[in-house]
């Protein structure tokens, strides 16, 4: 079972209170989502920032601190959905799909496209609007109060450190992240260990339905042909395509497995099958997740590589389309977006689903209601930062 986890109190400081990476700045939004009242977040913030909130203790599914005030002393607490086994499940599978997660998180990184992996597998990562439960011992009915406000903020300054909280919060350690994904990548099944001999079968089929007749001997096995070398092929006159090397086939193997997974995922649990993608958006995304390809990939590529990376670690599909494409909208959408943008002092001029924040700043809209950032880099248009549902976060991630 995970266990709690407690980090000292944060002493009194002027810090901005959304936080300073992407991660703090998604929960901060999902906090002031939430609320229905400005002024408590406002005092919350005096809170987060006054030295007065205590340490702080995360566990599966909750937060938890002593605030002190003045008049008192009050017992914050923020509740959030723990993840099922079946979410956590579906969770790791879809990471294991992709090598470029399964080897941040072995180095200790959260990249923020895991919050996309997650969506694919039907699993909410990250809490929306209504998902977090304050309450507080104080007489306050708001919620948050600025009590559980002042522990919120605090939280996204434990995100800035490790996001890595966020796993704690919903139910797993990183130890215990670890420890999974590296078992499923040994021989035996999901966790590690060899299949069990207990009797399985199509649904609704029991054991004592299966006819009790002996079975036919089953027909021998065929012979496997021979292992053929680069070398040997070279010699026979068949020659290996351009600037493949003997350590590529192996990545394709391993790719090819990880989206057949990701296939089986999604017809045993309903989740979204990958996106059918043409062959250069599936060199875009074999070299994000194979560096080691992306020299072979590039000879003869029809577009820039190295920016359909970026736009795919940002994005994936969606994000690589808003790259070389633009679409059309839903009026009410970008009107929304806008009025948000002009609201914030932002001077914002509208092209199908761009939007241009001044001279060299601009929000991508994808198909899926996604905003990406964007920046101008010399006369080019480049991805700067994940996408988000929100403009104002996204506008923030690179203003």
């Amino acid at each position: 079972m995970t266990e709690a986890q407690g980090f000292p109190a944060f002493e009194a400081q002027r810090r901005s209170t959304r936080g300073r990476s992407w991660w703090a700045r998604a929960w901060v939004q999902a906090l002031e989502d939430t609320s229905l009242d400005s002024d408590q977040l406002r005092k919350g913030r005096r809170y987060a920032n006054s030295g007065q909130v205590g340490t702080i203790t995360i566990s599966p599914g909750r937060i938890a601190a002593t605030v002190y005030s003045p008049e008192d002393t009050y017992e914050a607490v923020v509740r959030v959905d723990e993840l099922s086994e079946d979410e956590w499940s579906r969770f790791l599978d879809q990471v294991g799909a992709r090598a470029g997660h399964i080897a941040a998180l072995l180095d200790g990184e959260m990249p923020h496209d895991l919050v996309e992996a997650a969506s694919d597998a039907g699993v909410p990562l990250l809490p929306g609007i209504g998902d977090l439960d304050p309450s507080c011992t104080c007489d306050g009915w708001e919620l948050p109060c600025q009590h559980a406000a002042g522990l919120c903020y605090q939280v996204a300054w434990l995100l800035d450190s490790d996001p890595f909280v966020l796993l704690l919060l919903r139910g797993r350690s990183r130890e215990d992240l670890l420890d999974q994904l590296q078992s499923r990548s040994q021989p035996g099944g999901r966790d590690g260990t060899p299949a069990t001999d207990a009797p399985t079968g199509p649904a609704g089929v029991s054991p004592a339905d299966v006819p009790s007749e002996p079975v036919g001997a089953l027909p021998d096995v065929p012979e496997l042909p021979a292992k053929v070398s680069l070398d040997e092929l070279a010699v026979s006159g068949i020659e290996p395509p351009p600037g493949f090397a003997p350590a590529t086939l192996p990545l394709l193997v391993l790719d090819a497995s990880r989206r057949a997974r990701a296939l089986l995922n999604a017809l045993l649990h309903g989740t979204p099958e990958p996106q059918p993608l043409d062959e250069w958006q599936d060199a875009v995304r074999l070299a994000a997740d194979f560096p080691e390809l992306t020299e072979s990939l590039a000879e003869g590529s029809p577009g820039d590589l190295a920016l359909g990376i970026q736009a795919w670690r940002y994005g994936g599909a969606p994000g690589l389309d808003v790259l070389e494409h633009t679409w059309t909208p839903a009026a009410a959408e970008l009107a929304r977006a806008r009025t948000e943008l002009v609201a914030a002092e932002f001077t914002v001029e509208i092209l199908d689903n761009q939007l241009t924040v001044g001279a060299d700043t601009q929000l991508r809209l994808d198909r899926r209601g996604h905003w990406h950032p964007y920046r101008l880099v010399g006369d080019t248009w480049t991805p700067t930062a994940p996408a988000t549902t929100d403009p104002l976060t996204a506008l923030a991630t690179d203003w």
